[in-house]
């Protein structure tokens, strides 16, 4: 059954996890976004959870969710953020706002990290 086994490259999930992040990090850092917070987590059970949560030059907040895939299969990395995961991030992007005086402009990003680099999907989707 050794056929079955996934090459992880000797990596545990969340060890490629946080790899992504740093690539998706220095990637964006990269394009002028400064970072605000990382892994930022909501309270409580069935909360959710934002990868990077960045600011650009204009002063808006993009919360950014970080997907790696090692095949394409399926619509690969950035198809994996459906309907259930975008109200999470949603959700746990109200809650980070909250700290606010003055609601900034805000934006929900998607990079892909894929084997010819990071894909920045800009506006993925929207709280509405």
């Amino acid at each position: 059954m050794q056929f079955l086994k996934k090459d992880t490259g000797g990596q545990t999930p969340k060890a490629r996890g946080d790899a992504g992040e740093d690539e998706a990090l220095a990637f964006l850092q990269g394009q002028g976004l400064r970072l605000l917070q990382r892994n930022y987590r909501t309270p409580g059970r069935g909360g959710g959870e934002i990868d990077l949560i960045m600011q650009s030059a204009d002063g808006t907040v993009v919360f950014v969710e970080v997907r790696q895939r090692s095949r394409s299969d399926h619509g690969g990395a950035a198809a994996s953020v459906g309907p259930v995961k975008q109200r999470r991030i949603i959700l746990a992007a109200r809650h980070y706002l909250l700290r606010w005086r003055r609601l900034p402009p805000v934006r929900f990003d998607v990079v892909a990290i894929e084997a010819q680099g990071p894909q920045w999907l800009q506006g993925a989707f929207d709280a509405g």
